[in-house]
């Protein structure tokens, strides 16, 4: 079959997911919509009222908002970071994946941010950041490494689309599609027609950008990591957090493309793309990640409590007391469970994979939990005679709600993204299809990941 054929052949494979919104594609987009709009009235209720109605006080002045922003922030990264790998290295099975990553990368890069304008106070003020910036605050270098970031990520993004963008405008008769989508398609695909030239430039900048984007994705989140271990705060003073961050980011990163794999492969009938293996590599990865995450997170609980400095034993105390059982969900659970299923090979199912990836996602969101919180609940310069609320935190029900928008909000746009675009990659597949008949022409034996 010609690259013609093939191409209209594979847009009638993936039409019925562009075409058509199913039930219960519709009763879930309704239900985010509806998360959503909860969250926007507890917005608008935390700007009417101020963060008087949150939990954060004169102690704990940043709560869960925060740890989301680390959280998102940390998946994008790890995201750009993994991406820029597949692509760099041409892995031949990266195609069934690819696109999942770099969505999901953009969006997380889009919402992270988010969180840190909900912390902010008098938003009316928040172009001073911008006006004013001091060059000597980790915050200002945040800022410009996030943009920076968030940039190059929507190139390289880009940049992956354009094949497709090309064969669904060539196509686009044989789509059930409104006008605007397909001129949508036509327009974006910039006059692309796939030719040997074309294909070798994008490629070339493709293979450039993932460059680029391995290296930002590191030094963005080294630092924000170093807004905290810059401080003298107890429990921050770290001079890990930067590895540490980025080990924690790749956890989290390959946690989510784990449970994005098991229910798009699901949704969208995908075995014959997304295969058990494709489970197995990425089960085997996280096991790894979360070796070197228990590695750091020991040696930073440890070298605190060897110290016996009284700031850090008194936050020692306050994690093996009143966090106790968020410290053994996020230390112990979170880290050896995904080990463990991982390690017996007959543990290693597509549902068990996933299982470990959800509690190493939960465990994770804990663990960025217990070094905000706690934290910032034991200062150096207590408020003294104050009642308890005052000194501890705890979430209100605004929080709550506009951290579920986030997550739903991250969920609609990647929802919406799958119905615009395939979520398989075509010309991938057109790459693997031309790179397992090279492989059959030189009488090498193709396997599973050339379908």
């Amino acid at each position: 079959m010609d690259i013609i054929n093939r191409k209209k052949a594979l847009v009638e494979e993936f039409s019925p997911m562009l075409e058509k919104y199913s039930k219960l594609t519709k009763l879930w987009i309704a239900f985010l919509i509806a998360v959503i709009i909860i969250g926007m009235v507890a917005f608008v209720l935390q700007v009417m009222y101020g963060h008087e109605i949150t939990g954060m006080r004169d102690n704990v002045v940043w709560g869960i908002y925060i740890i989301n922003f680390i959280f998102f922030v940390g998946i994008s990264y790890s995201g750009a970071f993994i991406s820029g790998i597949l692509h760099f290295f041409k892995t031949p099975w990266k195609n069934s994946i690819s696109r999942i990553v770099e969505i999901m990368t953009v969006i997380a890069m889009v919402i992270g941010p988010v969180f840190i304008l909900l912390c902010i106070g008098r938003l009316d003020r928040l172009h001073y950041l911008f006006i004013y910036p001091r060059i000597q605050s980790p915050i200002t270098w945040d800022i410009i490494a996030v943009i920076t970031d968030l940039i190059a990520c929507f190139l390289y993004l880009y940049l992956t689309f354009i094949p497709d963008l090309a064969i669904l405008r060539d196509n686009s008769e044989n789509l059930n599609l409104p006008k605007w989508q397909k001129k949508m398609y036509k327009f974006l695909a910039i006059r692309y027609q796939d030719t040997p030239s074309q294909r070798h430039r994008l490629h070339k900048i493709t293979r450039t950008m993932s460059t680029i984007v391995i290296v930002l994705a590191i030094v963005a989140y080294s630092v924000l990591a170093w807004i905290f271990s810059l401080t003298l705060q107890p429990g921050w003073n770290s001079t890990i957090f930067a590895p540490n961050f980025i080990i924690a980011g790749l956890y989290s990163g390959i946690s989510v493309i784990i449970i994005s794999m098991y229910f798009i492969r699901r949704q969208f009938k995908l075995e014959h793309y997304i295969f058990q293996k494709h489970f197995v590599i990425a089960g085997i990865i996280l096991q790894i990640l979360a070796l070197l995450f228990g590695y750091f997170t020991f040696t930073d609980y440890f070298s605190k409590w060897f110290s016996t400095k009284i700031d850090d034993t008194i936050l020692l105390n306050s994690l093996f007391s009143r966090y106790f059982i968020e410290f053994i969900l996020a230390n112990y659970i979170g880290i050896l469970v995904p080990v463990l299923v991982i390690f017996f090979k007959k543990l290693r199912t597509v549902k068990m994979i996933t299982f470990a990836a959800v509690i190493a996602l939960l465990g994770l969101w804990l663990n960025r939990y217990l070094l905000v919180v706690p934290s910032l609940e034991n200062p150096f310069l207590p408020i003294q005679e104050t009642g308890p609320e005052y000194i501890h935190y705890s979430a209100t029900w605004i929080e709550y709600s506009l951290s579920f928008t986030g997550i739903a909000a991250f969920l609609l746009i990647f929802t919406l993204l799958a119905k615009f675009v395939p979520i398989i990659p075509m010309s991938g597949i057109i790459e693997n299809e031309e790179f397992k008949a090279k492989r059959i022409q030189k009488k090498d034996s193709p396997d599973e990941f050339d379908v």
